[in-house]
């Protein structure tokens, strides 16, 4: 007995190790091509998006479940938007907000409403549904665009736009897509429970963000730590607190993440260039390991030839009608040179958070959810592999100097 149970734990372990060893192996390969992602504008993660599912065709215990992706994506996006905002900081985002806010949140509602005029009507899905792939694919993806735009100084302000827009439409695309999976799960619900869900959200996070954002700059500025090291992992915990209590009272933990970076961003403490170098490596991180884990999900050979032609429709009539039509307008007010509106029309970029809003629509057995959920990968792949990959040409062409 004692002899079995010893082999099943070396067993156990041996797999544990194997795991450990792939995920290692990938990462010091990502870290390899990083010069490839910065050459190319493509986040460096991105490929292993593929390669996670082709790996988990060819090897099915490798496959991750939707669960698991729920909660590795959600502590991964607390990370990539607490650095974004910290990255950013309140004084460019100041300068930008206007524009940030009106992308944020009417160019998602817009976003999100003519992909689901185009789910509907051009490949079929009942309003429900066609909601739910808009309220996934409308917002831009924090991850994505910090990798691609990090480290590149962009003339004038449509970096910080960029960057901006993708960290204030997260929340607001998850806030979207919660009030829809409500509206989807209640029979008889009106879409009064939509606008009620995101504004509780929005309120509440905006908040506990602005709250949370002023009590860790004061603690960054007066209290010392015993040890050099201790004072990044106190903004990491400090995330994590605002993070869950804007959750616990039902706003959007990742604005007050958000929110709170920003405010962050300009103080002025002891280790600030060691905490942004620590949290910028871990952002990095994160990014590839949510990229990894989401390509986990996808069953490759399991997707039909509809579903490829399906998204890949999609992605081009979001990319070049949708995304234009809805954003445009909102940036005429603010004087933008032309180039500069048509690229940061063209930097839409997503990636893992429309996935984790796909995976949220599967979580709750919402009807279609399972072609949803592979339309959104399809919809993020072309985005990401297109879109990512011709940025820093479609820059050069209208005339927006990027370094």
């Amino acid at each position: 007995m004692v002899g079995r149970l010893y082999r099943l734990g070396m067993h156990d372990a041996t797999t544990f190790g194997a795991v450990i060893l792939l995920a290692s192996a990938a990462l010091v390969i990502s870290l390899g091509t990083s010069k490839l992602s910065e050459r190319f504008a493509i986040p460096v993660a991105a490929p292993f998006l593929v390669l996670a599912a082709i790996a988990s065709d060819i090897f099915p215990r490798l496959s991750s479940s939707i669960g698991t992706v729920e909660r590795v994506s959600t502590v991964a996006l607390v990370v990539i938007l607490f650095d974004g905002g910290l990255a950013i900081g309140w004084k460019r985002f100041r300068v930008s907000a206007a524009p940030i806010a009106t992308l944020g949140v009417i160019g998602t509602f817009a976003t999100a409403g003519g992909i689901a005029v185009v789910a509907h009507w051009v490949i079929g899905f009942s309003w429900i549904s066609s909601g739910l792939i808009g309220a996934a694919v409308a917002p831009t993806d924090p991850a994505v665009m910090f990798s691609v735009l990090g480290n590149r100084e962009i003339e004038g302000r449509t970096g910080t736009i960029l960057q901006g827009e993708s960290g204030a439409n997260d929340p607001v695309g998850i806030a979207l897509m919660i009030g829809m999976l409500e509206l989807a799960t209640h029979p008889g619900s009106s879409f009064w429970v939509v606008i009620r869900t995101f504004s509780m959200q929005m309120v509440v996070g905006l908040a506990i963000g602005v709250v949370g954002g002023i009590v860790l700059g004061q603690t960054m500025r007066r209290v010392s730590l015993p040890s050099a090291g201790l004072y990044s992992l106190r903004t990491l915990a400090a995330a994590g607190v605002i993070y869950g209590v804007a959750t616990v009272a039902h706003g959007s933990g990742f604005l007050a993440v958000f929110v709170a970076g920003l405010l962050v961003g300009d103080v002025q403490a002891p280790f600030k260039e060691e905490i942004e170098t620590f949290h910028d490596a871990l952002s990095s991180l994160a990014e590839f390991v949510v990229f990894l884990v989401l390509g986990l999900t996808i069953s490759l050979s399991a997707m039909d030839v509809g579903v490829w032609a399906d998204g890949l429709l999609l992605a081009a009539i979001l990319a070049f009608v949708v995304r234009p039509v809805a954003c445009w307008p909102l940036l005429i007010p603010f004087h933008l040179r032309k180039g500069e509106q048509a690229f940061v029309l063209w930097g839409g970029l997503k990636g893992a958070v429309p996935i984790l809003l796909a995976a949220f629509a599967v979580a709750r057995g919402v009807a279609d959810a399972d072609r949803i959920y592979e339309l959104v990968f399809v919809v993020v792949l072309a985005s990401v592999l297109v879109q990512g990959t011709t940025i820093a040409a479609a820059a050069r062409r209208l005339g927006v100097e990027m370094r």
